[in-house]
C-alpha cells in the first residue's frame, strides 16, 4: 500500500501485517476488515490473519513480518509523510526486536521522508528505543492511541520516549479523557469512529482535548466527526465532515517537513 485517504499523512507503509485486540479502541478497527478483504483478493501477506466472531471480523493474533516490504520507502524519491503500519502495530510483542531495528535502518537511510509510528504499546516502544535504538532520528515521529480515560496511562509512557516529535491519536474518541496532561506532546489528532457499528463522539470530549492542546502549545488536528455528528445524529462520514468550532483544523507539529 502507498497512497492513502488518511488526512494527516501522505502514504502508508506496512512492513508488518496482523495484530490483536488490546483495548476498546480496537473493537471496530478498519484494518481487521481490510485484512479480510485483502485475503479474499489472494494477497499472501494477509492470509490467515483474522477470524469471524458472529458478524464481525477480528484479529486472530497472527503477526507477519514482511522482509520484502522493507525497501519500499527507498524507491519513493519525492519526500512524503509516511504512516508506518496502518495494518498492524510495529511494537506488537510478536514483532521481533531484530525486525524493528531493520525498520529503523530504512528510516535512517531515507531522511527525505517523515515517518509517523502509532502504537497502542508505548511501553515496549519506550523500552526498545532507549535500550537498542538510542538515537533520536529527526524524521521519525512516535505516537500512541488513546480512546478514553481508561488508557490515558499510555501518554506517560510516550512522554518518556526519546523522540523528535511525540503525538497522540485520540481516535476513535469513544469517551472523555478528562484532564489529560499534554506536556511534551507535540501533536494531537482527534476523530470520531466510522462504520455501521460506530460509537458516538461528544463535542465536550473534543473540547477537553482542544483546551489542553491550547494550554500546552500542542498542535491540534481534527480528523473527522465519523458516523455520528456533533448533534448526535447518525450520518455518513462525508456528511458529518471535519468542521469543528466553525473551521477545519489541520495543524501539524512544529517540525521541518522539508527533506
Amino acid at each position: 500500500m502507498a497512497e492513502t485517504q488518511i488526512e494527516w499523512t501522505d502514504a502508508t507503509w506496512n512492513p508488518v501485517a496482523g495484530c490483536s485486540i488490546v483495548s476498546a479502541g480496537c473493537t471496530n478497527c478498519y484494518a481487521m476488515e481490510m485484512a479480510r478483504r485483502l485475503q479474499a483478493m489472494n494477497v499472501p501477506k494477509y492470509k490467515g490473519l483474522t477470524r469471524r466472531s458472529g458478524r464481525r471480523t477480528i484479529w486472530n493474533g497472527v503477526v507477519r513480518e514482511d522482509e520484502a516490504a522493507l525497501n519500499i520507502p527507498l524507491s519513493w524519491k519525492k519526500p512524503r509523510k509516511i504512516f508506518v503500519n496502518s495494518m498492524s502495530d510495529l511494537f506488537h510483542d510478536r514483532v521481533t526486536d531484530a525486525f524493528i531495528l531493520k525498520v529503523w535502518a530504512v528510516m535512517r537511510a531515507t531522511p527525505r521522508h517523515h515517518y509517523q509510528i502509532l502504537t497502542k504499546r508505548p511501553e515496549r516502544m519506550g523500552a526498545l528505543v532507549r535500550s537498542k535504538i538510542g538515537e533520536v532520528l529527526p524524521n521519525v515521529w512516535l505516537g500512541t492511541s488513546v480512546e478514553n480515560a481508561a488508557v490515558i496511562g499510555r501518554i506517560d509512557h510516550l512522554r518518556s520516549v526519546p523522540a523528535a516529535i511525540r503525538f497522540i491519536s485520540f481516535e476513535p474518541l469513544i469517551g472523555s479523557v478528562g484532564a489529560v496532561d499534554l506536556r511534551d506532546i507535540h501533536w494531537a489528532i482527534v476523530g470520531g469512529e466510522s462504520g455501521r457499528s460506530a460509537r458516538p463522539i461528544r463535542e465536550e470530549w473534543i473540547d477537553e482535548i482542544f483546551d489542553h492542546c491550547a494550554a500546552h502549545n500542542t498542535a491540534f488536528f481534527f480528523k473527522q466527526w465519523g458516523t455520528w455528528g456533533k448533534d448526535n445524529k447518525r450520518r455518513s462520514k462525508k456528511a458529518n465532515g471535519r468542521v469543528y468550532r466553525d473551521k477545519v483544523w489541520d495543524e501539524m507539529p512544529k517540525a521541518s517537513l522539508s527533506p
